[in-house]
């Protein structure tokens, strides 16, 4: 049986280089780009990176505790 394109490790490795291509593109752009900062925060170095990747996290960790606040048992639709 043919696996999945996205599971072959030849694609996985491919997505690895271009995920990281594009995140080494953005620091960089921001080393030859002026900031037009609103708050001091944003106008850091590399902001749209780490900010990107912090939220990245927020969103999974925050979905790992949702699913442990909604989490039912296996046998929660049996009935006796």
């Amino acid at each position: 049986m043919k696996q999945h394109w996205l599971v072959r490790p030849g694609t996985i490795r491919l997505l690895w280089a271009v995920f990281l291509s594009v995140l080494a593109l953005t620091v960089l752009a921001s080393l030859v780009t002026e900031a037009h900062a609103w708050f001091w925060l944003d106008g850091t170095f590399a902001f749209n990176a780490w900010y990107g990747f912090a939220t990245c996290i927020g969103m999974v960790v925050f979905a790992k505790l949702i699913g442990r606040l909604l989490h039912r048992k296996d046998t929660y639709y049996d009935r006796n």
